[in-house]
Parts: C-alpha cells; structure tokens; sequence
C-alpha cells in the first residue's frame, strides 16, 4: 500500500450465509465508494495486512451498509474481514466543490483570529448535529480546547495549502 490512503467504511459484522459485509460508512461520499464496480482496500485493524477488493452491490441497511464484494460468495470467506477498514486511495478522492473540504485536509490547520491572534491547531473533527465543530487544541499552558462551529459567522476563510484557518470569535467561544 503506497501513497495516503483514507478509511471510508468499518466491516463491523457478516450479514446472512452468502457473503455480505456489514460496513459503518466513515465517508461523506458512501453512495461513490460503495458503488458497483469501486475499488477499495481492505486493511487488517494493525495494519499488518491488506486485499484489494471490488464492490459487487451494496445498498444502504437502517445506520450502515451491506456491501457484497466481488470473488466473496459465503460467510466463510469474509468471516475473517471483522474488524478490517475500508480505504480508499488519495487518487480515488474525488475534486470537491468551493468551500468544501477533506477531513485530512483540515486536521492539523493552524486557527489564527482576523487580528492575527494564535488560537493552536485543529485536532478533531466533531459532526454532531447541524454544523461540523472543529476542536481547536491550544499551546500548552493557553487553556481548554476551542470548539469552533464551522458556520460563515465563525470561518472566514481557509487555506489548505498554508494550513491556515482564519476565524471571527463570537462572545463565549473562548
């Protein structure tokens, strides 16, 4: 496995006798990456190991996916694949629309106010509801995290290629 690769799904469970994978989507994108015909990696959860597989079906069952593979016709055969991750290659990304961004890409920005005031670097990503939250960790000695909503009022603007994200504090966030 060369280059960067993402975790798009976690084969939690078999479904039935004939060879389908209960699969947690970690993307944005499921209906893309678990589409017929998709190319994906299965790694081992150390890593250690790692089979390229072919989507054969898959549809979407009450909070995750049930995928059937290409090549995989029983339980016995993906039986081992419990606990295995989902990976997608970075040349597989596909290009997103304007304002829009891979978690990756986001992770590790630095957050400076429109002052120019350090706040420290994004850690965690958090989806709980209406808006994303970027967790911002500060220096040492600076405080508690920041939770940053990512709405229009709070970013202003970000950089990905100086990995700079520049924000507009509202009362109480700091």
């Amino acid at each position: 496995m060369n280059g960067n690769w993402y975790t798009v799904g976690i084969i939690v469970n078999t479904h039935g006798i004939r060879g389908d994978l209960k699969v947690v989507s970690k993307t944005d994108f499921p209906e893309e990456r678990f589409a017929p015909g998709s190319s994906l990696m299965m790694v081992s959860d150390d890593e250690k190991q790692s089979v390229p597989v072919t989507i054969a079906s898959s549809r979407a069952h009450k909070s995750m996916y049930i995928v059937k593979l290409e090549g995989y016709g029983n339980i016995n055969e993906v039986e081992t694949y419990k606990g295995w991750i989902l990976k997608v290659s970075e040349e597989q990304q596909g290009d997103l629309d304007e304002g829009q961004y891979y978690y990756h890409e986001i992770i590790g920005c630095r957050v400076v106010t429109e002052a120019g005031e350090q706040l420290g670097a994004i850690s965690e990503i958090l989806s709980p509801g209406a808006n994303d939250v970027w967790v911002v960790e500060r220096p040492k000695g600076a405080g508690k995290p920041i939770l940053l909503p990512v709405i229009d009022e709070v970013v202003k603007s970000v950089d990905v290629k100086e990995k700079v994200v520049t924000v507009s504090l509202m009362e109480g966030l700091v």
